[in-house]
């Protein structure tokens, strides 16, 4: 369509006619499926679960982790069953004692102004919202009556205070807070103190803190054993580092947090052409503190595989000093720059320290080159006659 308009010329269009079917068609590699997504959710499906039964031991858990529509469509139906339940009642009641027969009217009836189910059903939310209009209401003639109304009241505060607790439990669940905890859309590597490591930013954009917050890494990856067992999903945990040391951060400003690339790193044999072949590979990053103003225990995650990695470059500041205070620019959240890093593993950088060396030797001549050379373009140049030698 787009050469008969003119916009592509004839000999540059290809149609499937145009295919060889015995030439051999190749297929880009497929990405690997992530264990934990961008956004934290974990991408495993449960399938085949016989005992259903043990969802329904903890009903209040079961409630809360439903989807919204389901928990207000149970919202609905728990108050609409128990009002057409009691309704029922009161009109047995009611019917029992002859207060529903026509032309009887001497005699004081269990419940007043009851004449058929409509009225009873009336009757039956008054009763349980503790609504009193004032029309209808319990005599001192039927026990049963009183008995009642003493259970329905009951049964209505535990059905609010089941699913009003339900309710608040999902507005505050952990993971809404943690839609403001940010992590770099790439993770780099390069040399930092001497070692290769692993580095990405984190950062919060609320201004209440998370208290106590720690964060901590794991590799996912393919395994086989010596015995020949094959782990689709080996987990190993790798220590993280920061401005402070340890775990434990004070995440009031974005932070670089960095993992050493040493002897007793799963990443101490990674090669720059492993991230740029797919490498099945994995890194999960998780953070967890308690919030400030709730006390809610929360936790964000995020993974990133091997062609999220960037090598040799390392994250732009975006921390300044304004006005007597420091100011975080967040749209340089996740940009970064080239630096100088040795295209070797972390391993063969132990072995030959002289990778390095020759580097810092490179990286720090670079500046001098160039200012000397700037210097050399702005200097004035100044001839000398040959009769002034003389």
């Amino acid at each position: 369509m787009l050469s008969r308009k003119g916009i592509i010329p004839e000999e540059y269009v290809l149609t499937r006619l145009a295919e060889d079917p015995a030439e051999p068609r190749y297929r880009a590699r497929e990405r690997r499926a992530r264990f934990v997504s961008k956004n934290g959710n974990c991408n495993v499906a449960h399938k085949n679960i016989r005992e259903q039964g043990r969802f329904l031991q903890d009903v209040f858990t079961t409630l809360v982790d439903l989807k919204w529509p389901h928990t207000l469509l149970i919202f609905t139906m728990s108050f609409l069953c128990s009002w057409l339940l009691f309704a029922m009642v009161w009109w047995l009641i009611a019917f029992a004692h002859g207060d529903l027969a026509p032309g009887e009217g001497t005699a004081v009836p269990c419940v007043t102004s009851i004449h058929s189910f409509s009225s009873a059903f009336l009757f039956s939310i008054e009763v349980q919202v503790t609504i009193g209009f004032g029309g209808r209401m319990v005599t001192e003639e039927c026990p049963l009556a009183i008995l009642i109304l003493i259970v329905q009241n009951i049964v209505g505060l535990m059905i609010n205070a089941i699913m009003l607790g339900c309710i608040f439990m999902k507005t505050a669940q952990a993971h809404r807070r943690a839609e403001t905890l940010i992590f770099s859309k790439h993770a780099v590597i390069a040399v930092r103190h001497g070692r290769l490591c692993f580095m990405l930013r984190v950062g919060d954009l609320r201004k209440s803190m998370i208290i106590s917050a720690t964060i901590r890494m794991q590799v996912v990856r393919k395994t086989t054993s010596p015995e020949g067992e094959v782990v689709p999903l080996h987990q190993v945990d790798i220590p993280m580092e920061n401005g402070v040391g340890g775990n434990s951060i004070f995440l009031v400003a974005p932070l670089i947090i960095y993992h050493v690339i040493d002897a007793n790193s799963p990443l101490y044999d990674l090669a720059p052409s492993d991230l740029h072949h797919h490498q099945d590979l994995e890194i999960i990053v998780i953070l967890e503190g308690v919030v400030e103003t709730t006390g809610i225990t929360t936790q964000a995650r995020t993974s990133y595989l091997a062609d999220e990695i960037l090598w040799g470059q390392r994250f732009v500041p975006i921390v300044a000093e304004e006005d007597g205070r420091y100011s975080v620019d967040y749209s340089k959240f996740g940009n970064t720059i080239k630096v100088p890093t040795p295209l070797c593993t972390a391993h063969q950088l132990d072995e030959d320290r002289s990778l390095l060396d020759a580097l810092t030797l490179a990286s720090a001549r670079g500046p001098l080159r160039k200012r000397s050379v700037a210097v050399a373009k702005t200097k004035p140049k100044f001839s000398i006659a040959p009769d002034s030698l003389s």
